[in-house]
This record gives structure tokens, sequence and C-alpha cells, in this order.
């Protein structure tokens, strides 16, 4: 991996450089627990060869370990924040759950609510998900395991550039409101965006202050969840004249953005839009919802478009990392079914189900898919990548982020709007 790609994590309370390896680990035993075992797990695919996944990594888990049984339930992606928040407090968390990292990560951290994981990881799983572990490192030590690494771009379909006449990639912004504005000539939407869902829309705002503000900046917001530059304010600026050129689809206020064919993967699925700004996930998200249920064959991706002006570095990028944490409760078999999930092989079935790229550099190489190549290509030339905004900030702040975001898209709010509920937010925190 590039030495100069970073990751900006607040819960390590420093920059986490992805080109370092991660904590170092002792090999977990048994279950440690005495007798049966059973867990509760949380996931997020509902559907599909995702949710197919799940059920039979479950039972190759259990086969192995006689006397462990997981009780596995499917949440939607856009409730499982409240959904996991509201159980965590109740002092009934799930044994195993979907963790992001970031300040979300570290409050619950916090709280008491997480099992540090640090002794129990194999050298296996740290060796082969290495750099990706700082994302859920907190003042050294490790409370999850990532699954796959989410770099974000625009995902577009080559079949309706061409009909647009769109001949490369929009490399700057000023070039991707030229192809928005040949696009819709021909009757389709530019592109697609969720804002219902609220986090799509504000991914917009994100991407436009990576290009914005430097990666100093961009360090230094991650301990201090204060936007006191003056490039957060340019950030939502850009936004702002960006959403004046009209580039989304009608109706994008109510517009979900993973559920149905009318989401905004949807319209981008069935050629109703041409281009969505989101993760690496998207492709599998995407094929869901063809009329086939197959992937979409023309799909392509780029990076988010360079802005001029701005002190963010050419090439960086916004990103993810999903992962998965155990209750502050849980018993040790949660923390083998962790290192579990991250084996070579098991990894390699994850990337290929979810069509997505896998967390363990020793299953990247089951990636063929050529856009999914490409963001990687893109991940590892990219002179740092900094983690989402509202993951980076943790639940309260970033939903203050989040919301402002939405009412700029409605015409309700102003670029000092944005800066103003950010630091409300974080002073309240």
């Amino acid at each position: 991996m590039n030495s100069k790609r970073i990751l900006v994590a607040a819960a390590a309370l420093a920059v986490a450089s992805l080109s370092l390896a991660g904590c170092a680990g002792g090999d977990s035993g048994d279950t440690g627990d005495g007798g049966d075992v059973t867990m509760t797990f949380w996931h997020n695919s509902t559907t599909g060869d995702g949710k197919q996944y799940w059920d039979d990594t479950v039972a190759a888990f259990e086969e192995a370990n006689p006397g462990v049984t997981i009780e596995v339930q499917s949440v939607q992606n856009e409730e499982m924040d409240g959904k996991l928040q509201t159980s965590l407090n109740s002092g009934e968390g799930p044994d195993i759950f979907m963790a992001r990292g970031g300040g979300k990560l570290a409050d619950i951290v916090a709280a008491g609510q997480v099992k540090d994981l640090t002794a129990g990881l194999t050298g296996a799983t740290t060796n082969d998900v290495g750099a990706a572990l700082n994302a859920f490192a907190i003042d050294g030590k490790n409370y999850g395991v990532p699954v796959s690494i989410l770099p974000s771009g625009i995902f577009y379909s080559a079949d309706l550039f061409e009909t647009a006449g769109v001949t490369e990639p929009p490399a700057t912004i000023a070039d991707l409101e030229t192809a928005d504005a040949d696009i819709d000539a021909t009757g389709v939407a530019p592109i697609a965006v969720g804002a219902k869902d609220a986090w799509p829309a504000a991914h917009w705002y994100y991407n436009f202050a990576l290009r914005a503000c430097s990666q100093d900046v961009l360090d230094e917001v991650a301990t201090s969840h204060e936007f006191t530059d003056e490039c957060w304010l340019k950030a939502g600026e850009n936004l702002e004249d960006f959403l004046a050129t009209d580039p989304f689809n009608d109706g994008f206020l109510t517009t979900q953005a993973q559920q149905g064919a009318t989401s905004s993967a949807g319209l981008l699925a069935n050629h109703k839009a041409s281009m969505e700004l989101m993760g690496a996930w998207n492709p599998g998200v995407i094929a869901s919802l063809t009329p086939d249920e197959r992937p979409l064959a023309d799909l392509r991706w780029f990076p988010f478009p360079e802005v001029p002006g701005g002190d963010g570095g050419e090439g960086a990028m916004m990103g993810g990392v999903d992962g998965f944490s155990c209750w502050v409760n849980a018993p040790d078999a949660c923390v083998d079914f962790l290192n579990f999930i991250v084996e070579k092989q098991n990894q390699e079935a994850y990337a290929t189900a979810f069509q997505t790229l896998p967390a363990s550099t020793a299953a990247q190489s089951v990636v063929t898919d050529e856009t999914l190549k490409n963001i990687l290509d893109a991940y590892n030339k990219a002179p740092y990548v900094v983690l989402w905004l509202d993951t980076l900030f943790g639940q309260n702040i970033g939903n203050a982020l989040n919301v402002a975001v939405v009412d700029m898209f409605a015409g309700k709010a102003s670029p000092q709007d944005i800066v103003d509920a950010v630091n409300s937010a974080a002073a309240k925190s």
C-alpha cells in the first residue's frame, strides 16, 4: 500500500496511517465460556447474495464450533444506527454488531459498551487485515474487525454517457457540470441522490470539503470536531454553486438511497439516472435492483472530480471501513467469530457476494470486476483517504451535519448554516 495514504480516525485521536500494520494480538482459543453458547448477530444485508453469505458463514462457524449458536438478525442499513444505539443503551446489545469506526465507535467505547478485542485477535487477522484495523483503534486498543474497505466516487452508466456524447469521465467539477447538461438534454436525470436518507446528500458536502480543505485541516478536525477553517465554508459555497445547476433527479428530497427501483441506486440500475456518488458497496446494491437482479453490465466509476482553488491533495479520497464489533458482555466466542470472518476464504466469499472490496489484502486478488479494480487502483494511489465525516464526528455531531446539508439541498440553509450546525453540536458534545 502507498506509504503516504492515511485514514483520518477520530477514535484513534490521531491520523492512522494505512501503511502501518495493525495492533499485534495473540491467538484466540476456544469459546472459554464453558458449556453451550448462544450469541445474537446483527448485520445490514437484508436480501440476496449478501444475506445468504452471512447465513452460510454463520452455519460454517457453528459447524466448526460445536455448542455455539448464532441467532442472526438482518437490519435495514438506514435503521441500523438508531436501533443499535437503543439496544446498547438498554444494556442488552447484540453480541456481534456492525461498526464503522471513527467517532461513532469511540462514543460507545467511552460508554463501556464494546469489548476490547486486542488480545484475542489472531496473528493471521492482524497480518491479513493489517492497516484497516486502525479504523477501529482507540487509545492503542482494538474494538472491531474490518470486512471491507469502501472508498467512494461516482458510479455511472457507460451507455447513457455514450448516448449523451460524454466521451470521458469528468475530471473537474466544471467537466461534471458540462456532462450533466449533455445528459439532461437526453431526458435522463444526470445524477441520482437519495436525500431522504440524509447521508447520501451529505456525502456531496464531504467530498467538496475533501477538495477545499488541506490534509492538515482534515487531521485537526478529527480531534477538534469543529469547523474553524474557512475551507469548510468554501466547501458549502462550492456545493451551493453546484446545486444551482440542478444536477439531481426530480424528487431527490423524497428519494431513498438503496431500497427499490425508485431509490437512487435503483434509478441508476434501471437507466433512469446516469450517475450516483456512493461507496464501493454500490455495485452489489445496484445488481440487486436491475430487472434481472444481475450486475449492471455498463456500470463504470470515476473519482470525485477535482475542484480548482482548494487546498485538498490531488487524488485524495473519501471513504470508510465496514466491520464488526462485540458487545462488552459478549462471550469469548464472539472474538473467535470475528477472526473467522476475515480468514482468506471467507473474505474472498464476502467480496464475491457483496461485489465489493475485501479488507483482507490476502483476499483482494479475488476482485476481477474492472470497476472495482479501478476503485482499488485509485485507492492505492491516493495520497490519503478521509473517513466519512459523520462517522468521524460520531452520531450527534454527524447527524447535525447531515441534516444541515439536506436543508441546503432543500433551499432552507446556507453554507454558513452548515458550519454553525457542526460547531453548535460540537459545543454541546
